[in-house]
């Protein structure tokens, strides 16, 4: 067992997998402290690295390209704080950490790994349900469908839209930018019907506008992971799971649920349409909605559903 211990996290491989654990330091961000324990196998491992420093160094871990659901629905873009496969070591630890960073190399060299992209996901992702509340509103997932509900603070548009539930078989992919602090991030669920959307995030009522707490919102990058694992791999073909039949599963693996599970019975349905419809219309003739904002909320609406 290789093992290095630090205040930022404990990194463990034991020949087969390499388990991260984050520090129970306050200095620990808490999007890592949420995430909890990773366990990443081997032939996830693309390779390791440790980078000594004047007063300390970091060890990297790099994945294969597509295999974990977490690098793939942020893209890179997790800063560096919160990202579990970066550690900071103390300047005193420096031969663990080579030592560490040796037994990986020396496992991946002997288990020939490969280094190309990974054609199916080999990490599980957050578990679920997975629930949090951001700058504009609750978004839960669990494991079947989205679901979103607006803050107060959410965009008129939005809110007049009502509580947006997505069943993952209608999802073609989710796009998720931080909030960085400086700059408004977001996170959105593309369908089918909303692939050539160009509504901004704020008034987006398939997106989460993210304007607050960069702290915070960024646990929403755990809603787009989870989300992400349960879609087609990136691997497949594009477009190939687009326009798919409504009797498909929604989620791959021993918990898929067909999507026609997680859709309303179709008399239920209509009355919500019309109700929502009717709303939209009171809003509008109010004067709250102006002309430009009903078209485009009513053409959401009726995308939605």
């Amino acid at each position: 067992m290789a093992e290095i211990i630090q205040r930022d996290g404990t990194w463990a491989f034991d020949g087969s997998t390499v388990r991260i654990t984050p520090g129970l330091h306050r200095s620990v961000p808490l999007f890592r402290q949420t995430y909890g324990e990773i366990a990443v196998p081997l032939e996830a491992v693309s390779g390791i690295v440790y980078e000594p420093e004047r007063k300390r160094g970091r060890l990297r871990l790099r994945l294969r390209e597509g295999a974990d659901p977490l690098l793939q629905a942020t893209g890179g873009r997790l800063p560096d704080a919160a990202d579990p496969y970066r550690l900071t070591v103390d300047i005193d630890r420096t031969g663990v950490a080579e030592y560490v960073a040796e037994e990986i190399r020396h496992a991946l060299l002997l288990d020939q790994i490969p280094k190309e992209p990974a054609k199916a996901f080999l990490l599980a992702g957050p578990p679920v349900p997975v629930s949090v509340r951001s700058s504009d509103g609750v978004v839960s997932f669990d494991g079947a469908q989205v679901r979103i509900d607006w803050a107060d603070t959410s965009d008129r548009v939005k809110r007049a839209t009502g509580p947006r539930i997505i069943a993952v078989g209608d999802l073609v992919q989710v796009e998720w930018l931080p909030n960085s602090g400086y700059e408004d991030g977001f996170l959105r669920f593309v369908t089918r019907e909303t692939v050539f959307s160009k509504l901004p995030p704020e008034k987006d009522p398939f997106a989460l506008d993210l304007w607050g707490s960069a702290r915070r919102d960024l646990l929403t990058a755990l809603v787009a992971a989870a989300v992400t694992a349960r879609l087609p791999h990136p691997s497949l073909r594009a477009g190939e799971h687009v326009g798919r039949p409504q009797q498909l599963t929604a989620a791959a693996g021993p918990e898929s649920v067909p999507v026609a599970a997680s859709v309303p019975a179709q008399a239920d349905h209509h009355d919500v349409l019309l109700r929502r419809l009717r709303e939209l219309g009171e809003l509008h003739r109010d004067g709250v909605l102006t002309d430009e904002e009903f078209a485009a909320t009513k053409a959401a609406v009726l995308r939605g559903f």
